[in-house]
């Protein structure tokens, strides 16, 4: 972990992080097992730690959770990205609300980096699960009053709950970062990989300086894409695309190659969620990509990431959210550009 960028933030300078973190005595911070240094990278920005738990598995496979200290009447932030493995820590994540739950906490918070399931958000065929949806209704069901998510798939999961969801965007970090490259705005073009991100990517482009492209893409079956052609001028251009989550990086590297026939002169990738299923880690180390830019809400064992996969760290961003909550403050303030995400 060594390599993820952990004061990326602070070195950027990001004015609206500058808000001193004073947490009560009342806040509590707890850890499942998917993303533990996360965790503890939040409790250090929030001058805290991460309290005790015991999470482990029976036998059989069942999860058992115990909170070894008192909670009764506290604000509990619990921390926990619905990452590989899905099923494990989703069920990890429920049970562990519901361990608060019973233990008398004032509010429970769940802190979802990652939100998993969040692809299936509508039917697109006949007899076809809202997955998204059903997640929702489950932690609502064990008892969390709050949800805290980065980067939804779709902005209209929000709705798919009944209890308070404050969603936050990783966008701030990847900004400054490519703003520290100091790469000249008219030689960059920030590139949607799909129709689906154009929404995204234009507001990136407008954050940049620069125009924007899409690439049309036609996906035949689940986790398999392929890139026809591109809407607008890349030739001798610094592209960086924008995506959510990349999952075998299908269609990332398939994009990247038809921006590198193109003509493009450089290709960078912009991810917030590295979900890296599969062969996705092969195909980005082999793909024309100069840097492929992706964050820590899933962890990364960097020792076995190709050269060109770079990770930053989203900590200080969640621990700016998370004490705002806490204090009855506006989250959406950390961000300038809320009004820009809202569909025109």
């Amino acid at each position: 972990m060594e390599r993820i960028e952990k004061d990326m933030v602070s070195e950027l300078t990001l004015p609206q992080l500058e808000r001193a973190i004073n947490p009560t005595h009342d806040i509590k911070l707890f850890s499942g097992r998917s993303n533990p240094a996360l965790a503890q990278e939040i409790a250090d920005c929030l001058g805290t730690t991460v309290g005790p738990m015991v999470i482990k598995n029976f036998a059989d496979g069942e999860i058992y959770v115990q909170v070894k200290e008192s909670v009764r009447g506290d604000d509990v932030f619990i921390i926990q990205p619905v990452c590989n493995p899905v099923n494990e820590n989703l069920m990890e994540l429920l049970i562990s609300i519901d361990a608060f739950k019973r233990a008398s906490a004032k509010t429970i918070t769940a802190v979802i980096p990652y939100y998993g399931y969040a692809r299936q958000d509508r039917k697109t065929s006949g007899r076809e699960a809202i997955t998204a949806k059903l997640v929702a209704d489950l932690l609502t069901t064990a008892g969390a009053t709050r949800v805290l998510a980065m980067d939804l798939h779709s902005g209209q999961i929000q709705g798919f709950f009944n209890i308070l969801v404050d969603h936050i965007y990783a966008n701030p970090i990847m900004v400054n970062y490519i703003r520290s490259l100091n790469i000249n705005s008219e030689d960059m073009v920030a590139v949607s990989p799909d129709t689906g991100g154009v929404q995204r990517t234009r507001h990136f482009a407008k954050r940049l300086g620069c125009p924007f492209a899409i690439i049309d893409k036609r996906r035949d079956k689940h986790n398999e894409a392929i890139a026809s052609h591109v809407i607008g001028d890349v030739k001798d251009k610094v592209c960086i695309m924008f995506d959510d989550l990349i999952d075998t990086a299908g269609t990332i590297c398939e994009a990247s190659k038809l921006l590198a026939k193109e003509g493009a002169k450089e290709i960078y990738v912009c991810a917030t969620h590295p979900v890296f299923s599969g062969p996705a880690i092969k195909r980005l180390g082999s793909a024309p990509i100069k840097e492929c830019i992706v964050t820590n809400t899933i962890p990364l064992d960097m020792d076995k990431m190709p050269s060109n996969i770079k990770q930053l760290s989203v900590a200080p961003l969640l621990a700016q959210a998370i004490s705002r909550i806490h204090d009855d403050e506006s989250v959406s303030s950390l961000f300038g550009f809320e009004k820009e995400m809202q569909v025109s």
